[in-house]
Parts: structure tokens; sequence; C-alpha cells
């Protein structure tokens, strides 16, 4: 929350969260112990979410795509009987672990977005307020908002942006 807000302030020039211990007790004067809590909901459920896919998937992967799926060559040598080494196989399924944990993220990636934009919500910076961001109620709210302007994967692309029709994002 704290990180995130001190990043927000960038937005407004503002210097309301000057260092960490500063931040610490602005938080807790203006929003009480829950203001060190926005956003939690939904980042816990889009990590524990993403950590499944990404063990689900790696297992699937490891179990019945390397496993099951290479086979070793007739014929030939014996050395080279025996299909991938131990050592080729473990680096295949660190790649698998790898590449189901960018899929998993891809996947989660609207909880974490919903997580950012309700630990800045209405904390009485420029970014957290409009005309930069709406005030929500809830996370829910947040998540029902976005789904309906077809926000929910922005920023999550640094080279593919869009701006769906009719939204402006700068004030004039």
């Amino acid at each position: 929350v704290i990180t995130l807000r001190c990043m927000v302030q960038f937005i407004g020039r503002e210097t309301k969260y000057s260092g960490t211990l500063s931040a610490f007790a602005t938080i807790y004067r203006e929003e009480g112990l829950l203001g060190f809590f926005a956003g939690l909901i939904p980042r816990l459920l889009g990590d524990v979410l993403s950590l499944w896919l990404c063990n689900m998937l790696a297992y699937l992967i490891n179990t019945y795509a390397l496993e099951n799926g290479v086979r070793a060559p007739r014929g030939g040598c014996e050395g080279l009987g025996r299909g991938l080494g131990v050592s080729t196989m473990a680096e295949m399924k660190s790649y698998s672990q790898a590449v189901t944990g960018f899929f998993a993220s891809m996947l989660t990636y609207p909880f974490v977005l919903v997580s950012n934009l309700m630990a800045v919500n209405n904390c009485g910076l420029a970014g957290g307020c409009l005309p930069y961001a709406p005030t929500y109620c809830s996370w829910l709210d947040c998540w029902s908002q976005l789904h309906k302007e077809g926000n929910m994967s922005r920023g999550n692309s640094l080279f593919f942006r869009k701006v769906p029709p009719g939204k402006r994002y700068v004030w004039d």
C-alpha cells in the first residue's frame, strides 16, 4: 500500500508520503489499521489462484507431456538409446515451471489490477480520486466497473496499449 501510494504521488506532484515512517503514521491517522490492508482480498485471491494454476499446469506438463511424451529412440548406440538425459529432463521441467508461471500471471492479472486500484482508492492523492480514478465502494464494485468498461487487462502490456472507445484518461 505504501509503495503504490508513493508511486501515485507522482501523478499530482504531491508529497503526502515523504518517507516510510511518515507514510505509516499518515495511513494510520487517516484510515486506521485497515488502511494498511487496502486491496488485500483481491491480491490474496489472485496469488492463490496463480499458485494453483502454475503448479497444476506444471504438474500436467511434467507428468504427461515430458515423462510420457518423450520416448527413447529405437536402435543405435546404447548411450543414445535412453532418450533425454537426466539433466536435460530437469532443465525442461524448470522451463515448464517458468512458462506456466507466466501464463498463470497473465490469467490472474485482473486481480492484481483491482488490488492496486483499491490500494490507492480515495486515499487523498490526485491519482486515487476523480478525474484520474473513480471512487469504488468495494473491490467487487471496482471489478464490475472495470469489466463493464472492458478494462480488465489495462496496463498488462508494455507495447500493446488500447483505450476503450469513448474513454479519456487525460483531464483538460
